[in-house]
């Protein structure tokens, strides 16, 4: 039964053409991930459909504690069959959900299965992917070939060794794979030991002694330097809110001494000390030319009880609603004044904030420089195709979409890369809807360059990654 067809979401004439005459046959340059540098570097072989597609996808496990499964199904001990045979029974009904389109996607584009999955179903296609998945073309290098990824960067602590990607870049493979420096845990300050633990690796991996807050600066930029000589040029930061600027180092130094002495610091102090940290952090990626990634909405670990039993990332979390502009605007406008701006890409969660988001980014610009400030794409639970379409609009209708920088997977998953297929399908039929419509001309060389160039020349323009990275 052929659900995923050659015109799969293309509802148009024009959405047909604008796809599979300049879409589809683009390289992908996948900058935002949470893929494993290790499975990288080890061309890690999966042993079935559990490991390389239900462990640690927490879309999936909710999707199946939603549906009543136990939890032995999602994170706990049942045996990776009893696991696919949970994901198999709850398929059927996501209809409606983006898990059933990206399911049945990905059966397709790996391993050639054009089956609906369903209790029925799902012995032959376990026994048929456990086939497909011993062929040298469902390795991790075999996917990253097969799918003409060109570039991934992978999201890094900065306390991270980074010697996995060491080999990757002597190993040889077709895909750069750069590092991206997200320090999240230098803004946790709300659990001292939890702050001090860190720091001590964050001291071991950059080589400095820390003592002071000015030794922990300088082990922050030893690793940010690190991280540059080994091809990274993006970092990444998840926050609730972007915490506001006017921290004065005296006084983000006063804090640290509370935290790293096991002291507790009120909410008020602890978004203060991350507000000078994220000028610091901005102050290094202009210096070096990098791009700033800014996750921005999410209210992580809603399930105090499931955080408790199960840990951070299982699948409890949610859209949060906080006011995000007025922060996030000084913020961009202090960098700004200083004229250490760099590049930024602005995820929103909260689709409410779109256009808040949309025009504050269109205030910040460069001479010389195409979309510096730019709302990202639709992520995490806006990463389907009505989530795809409002952050589209928003952008159009508020700057100028021809500069968008396009899809990023954002998983953890191999399996994840067809999202830039769905993307694509969804770009390009609502881009022919409009066509169609008369909203745009029907001048399919001029609107199917804009969609070609949205899905791999923009962010291969803005993100200036070197050409290859650097070995040993």
């Amino acid at each position: 039964m052929t659900f995923i067809s050659e015109h799969f979401l293309l509802q148009s004439a024009a959405a047909k053409r604008l796809y599979h005459e300049y879409a589809a046959q683009q390289p992908i340059l996948d900058f935002h991930c949470h893929l494993s540098p290790r499975d990288i570097a080890e061309n890690r072989r999966f042993a079935n459909l559990t490991e390389i597609w239900l462990d640690g996808d927490h879309y999936k496990w909710r999707a199946m504690r939603a549906n009543g499964m136990e939890e032995r199904f999602c994170t706990g001990n049942a045996s990776p069959y009893e696991k696919f045979m949970a994901w198999a029974r709850t398929v059927p009904h996501t209809l409606g959900n983006p898990l059933f389109h990206w399911t049945h996607l990905e059966l397709l584009r790996y391993f050639s299965i054009d089956e609906l999955l369903n209790e029925e179903s799902a012995k032959k296609i376990w026994e048929l992917a456990g086939v497909r998945l011993q062929d040298d073309d469902l390795s991790v290098h075999g996917i990253l070939k097969r799918f003409g990824v060109t570039a991934v960067c992978t999201t890094d602590d900065p306390a991270d060794s980074l010697e996995h990607h060491e080999k990757i870049a002597k190993s040889g493979i077709g895909t750069t794979v750069y590092p991206t420096f997200r320090p999240d845990a230098a803004l946790r300050t709300e659990d001292p030991s939890a702050f001090a633990h860190w720091t001590k690796r964050l001291s071991a991996a950059a080589n400095v002694h820390i003592a002071r807050f000015r030794d922990f600066l300088d082990a922050l930029r030893k690793r940010h330097d690190d991280f540059h000589a080994r091809g990274c040029r993006i970092s990444d930061h998840g926050l609730n809110v972007c915490p506001p600027p006017g921290c004065t180092e005296t006084q983000a130094a006063a804090l640290f001494d509370k935290v790293i002495s096991q002291n507790p610091i009120s909410p008020e102090e602890s978004a203060n000390f991350a507000g000078f940290l994220m000028v610091y952090f901005g102050q290094l990626d202009a210096e070096k030319g990098w791009t700033k990634q800014l996750h921005l909405g999410a209210l992580r670990n809603a399930n105090s009880r499931a955080l408790a039993t199960l840990g951070r990332d299982t699948g409890f979390d949610s859209i949060g609603d906080w006011q995000q502009i007025p922060s996030l605007a000084a913020y961009l406008d202090h960098l700004d004044r200083e004229s250490m701006l760099p590049r930024m890409i602005l995820y929103n969660l909260n689709p409410a904030d779109n256009y808040a988001v949309a025009t504050l980014a269109a205030s910040f610009t460069q001479e010389g420089i195409r979309g510096k400030v730019q709302l990202g794409s639709g992520w995490w639970f806006l990463d389907q195709k009505e989530g795809i379409e409002w952050q589209l609009r928003a952008l159009s209708n508020c700057g100028l979409l021809a500069n968008f920088v396009g899809m990023v997977t954002d998983s953890r998953s191999f399996l994840s890369f067809p999202r830039h297929e769905y993307f694509r399908r969804v770009l390009c039929n609502l881009l022919g809807s409009d066509m169609e419509a008369g909203l745009l001309p029907n001048d399919i060389a001029l609107v199917g360059s804009m969609a070609r160039n949205i899905c791999h020349a923009n962010a291969a323009e803005f993100l200036r990654l070197p050409r290859s990275v650097p070995r040993g």
